[in-house]
């Protein structure tokens, strides 16, 4: 009985050490991360569906006229991309049109954001910003970047012609001002 039990289990680990010698004979072999766990059930499936707002389509054309001055920063022009609408306040989407010239003693007030998340991507000129834990860094077009949740940052300083597409959840989030 013992030798069966251990014919067993000998025949059980052999595909594990056959597929690990495999992936170490090929060159460059990597392990494959973890997919997310799915739900078990039907059921589970439908309700982590059910958990997010359904959304719709939308479309936003570039128009100048829809810069509005009356947005988070009076340093700032924003054009709201329609994304928030479409998915009931779960993101907001913008671009942000800096307004110059740069006026360090108004843009400079460290804050934070209560978000889950939020992401800046540079489309036109440069801006230099301060991050907790970070420093001084200056993005430039094509740079993109995410602040994790609640960092103290500040704007140092951005080009005449600074454009950043900002996406950002939930699309209603708090700013707290640290520095009067």
């Amino acid at each position: 009985m013992a030798k069966t039990r251990r014919k067993a289990a000998a025949a059980s680990a052999r595909p594990v050490r056959a597929k690990a010698k495999t992936a170490a004979r090929r060159p460059g072999a990597r392990a494959r991360p973890k997919a997310a766990a799915k739900p078990k059930t039907k059921a589970k499936a439908k309700a982590v569906a059910k958990a997010r707002p359904r959304h719709r389509f939308t479309v936003s054309h570039h128009r100048d006229e829809d810069f509005r001055t009356d947005g988070l920063r009076a340093y700032a022009a924003y054009r709201n991309l329609g994304i928030d609408a479409a998915t009931d306040g779960m993101v907001v989407a913008q671009v942000i049109r800096f307004v110059p010239p740069c006026r360090p003693e108004e843009v400079s007030k460290l804050h934070y954001h209560d978000v889950d998340f939020q992401m800046v991507y540079v489309l036109k000129g440069w801006m230099t910003s301060e991050f907790e834990g970070q420093g001084a860094i200056t993005m430039k077009a094509g740079s993109c970047w995410i602040q994790p949740p609640r960092i103290r940052h500040k704007v140092v300083d951005y080009s005449d012609d600074c454009e950043v597409l900002e996406i950002v959840l939930p699309a209603e989030f708090e700013t707290v001002t640290l520095e009067p």
